[in-house]
């Protein structure tokens, strides 16, 4: 169909793409800024952390801890990351201990202080076995509680004092090692993914972390849960060990 020698319903059709596509893209680009997610910008003064402001209104999440608002505090990346090159846009490596600093592959996002809850009781999800009645290892399974723990240096650890389960998905998720130490002991958890369990010599090992840098993880506010923040920090740092315990692992394999 022609309207004149300049116009036709299929020229017509490809303008009315081209602006209805435009207009999606403004629509998605205003509401990824109601997301409230930060935008990481270089500066001559290193990085700085930016919160886009749109014309939308900020999104508002019904959570089991009240109505959250996307927009926590970043955390100040300054002196932490070191440009590879002068030129914008290269990479950034650690400065410092990047399983302390929280950066790389031991990065993590400051959720709230809060206990993850299960649906029905509103009780904290994830807790160690001697807070969780009704919760056991089963009678076929081995029970890895009093068995010593090696790091990835082979060096003894501590000993296996709990296990931590979900109570929602009635899976165990950490395992809880009390760490001697001249300063007095502690309870550090480590996901239970990351370890490996030795039924015949009774014993486990981890590969992810050394044994310093395990004596040395973030421990918990509270001795009987742990907080959605604890949780991405602690599960970070374990992880980021396999490129970051040591400098052999962050070299290129080839």
């Amino acid at each position: 169909m022609s309207f004149s020698e300049h116009y036709d319903f299929a020229m017509i059709a490809l303008y009315a793409f081209w602006a209805a596509f435009a207009l999606l893209i403004v629509y998605l680009r205003n509401e990824d800024r109601r997301e409230g997610y930060p935008l990481v910008h270089e500066t001559s003064r290193g990085l700085k952390v930016v919160f886009p402001k749109g014309g939308t209104p900020p999104k508002a999440f019904l959570t089991a801890h009240g109505v959250h608002t996307p927009g926590n505090p970043e955390p100040d990346l300054n002196g932490k990351l070191v440009a590879s090159r002068g030129t914008p846009g290269s990479p950034y490596l650690p400065a410092g201990d990047p399983m302390q600093d929280g950066v790389g592959a031991a990065a993590y996002a400051l959720r709230a202080e809060v206990p993850d809850l299960t649906f029905d009781e509103q009780l904290p999800k994830i807790v160690p076995l001697r807070a969780a009645p009704g919760f056991d290892v089963s009678a076929e399974d081995f029970d890895p509680r009093g068995w010593p723990i090696l790091a990835a240096d082979g060096e003894f650890v501590g000993m296996i004092s709990d296990l931590w389960v979900d109570r929602s998905d009635v899976l165990i998720r950490y395992v809880e090692v009390a760490i001697a130490s001249e300063a007095g002991s502690r309870q550090v958890i480590i996901p239970i993914s990351l370890v490996n369990f030795n039924g015949g010599k009774r014993r486990a090992m981890t590969s992810s972390v050394t044994a310093a840098q395990f004596r040395a993880a973030p421990g918990l506010a509270q001795p009987t849960q742990v907080t959605l923040r604890e949780e991405d920090r602690i599960s970070g740092y374990f992880a980021g060990g396999y490129l970051h315990a040591t400098p052999r692992r962050a070299e290129p394999f080839l």
